[in-house]
């Protein structure tokens, strides 16, 4: 289980940092079309999303009483439908300013070293107790660790397609 999430982790993490690296400095602040945010905003998105998480494996925790990925199919179900938009909590929505490329990617690469170490520290089946996803009950540090995953796989393929649409301007 911890490895298996860890290599999904690097993976992940690696191709959006990739993928944030083949953009220019200009073009990482593009509005790409009406209505979209730039890959700035995109990126600086996952960062609000996913760079307080380890402080909730070590906040409040108890024993699992239920499977401890249990939501990792209702998670994939929201996340890979690339079809419905949603709407940014407000405490993760990125605020409309210009983003530094360098200062991104250092903030993604933390991202991807906090949560591998999380991966290898934590017992991955405890309920964390002082923080929710709208929608369901607690997540243990697994499937907050999955959430971070396939949040950032979502956005990143966002991220992809604001990279081909300026391409093609």
């Amino acid at each position: 289980m911890k490895s298996a999430i860890q290599n999904t982790l690097l993976e992940t993490y690696s191709k959006l940092h990739d993928l944030i690296s083949s953009f220019s400095k200009e073009e990482i602040n593009i509005v790409p079309f009406e209505g979209s945010w730039t890959a700035g905003q995109t990126a600086q998105h996952i960062i609000l999303a996913c760079s307080g998480l380890t402080m909730l494996f070590a906040g409040n925790t108890e024993k699992t009483t239920r499977e401890p990925d249990q939501n990792v199919k209702a998670l994939d179900a929201i996340f890979l439908d690339y079809s419905t938009k949603y709407q940014s909590p407000k405490n993760i929505e990125p605020p409309d300013i210009e983003y530094e490329k360098g200062t991104l990617l250092a903030s993604i690469k933390k991202i991807q070293n906090d949560l591998f170490e999380a991966a290898e520290t934590y017992d991955l089946t405890l309920t964390c107790l002082d923080s929710k996803v709208p929608g369901f009950d607690h997540f243990t540090i697994y499937e907050w660790l999955y959430f971070a995953i396939i949040h950032t796989q979502r956005h990143t393929q966002q991220i992809k397609s604001i990279y081909e649409h300026i391409k093609k301007q």
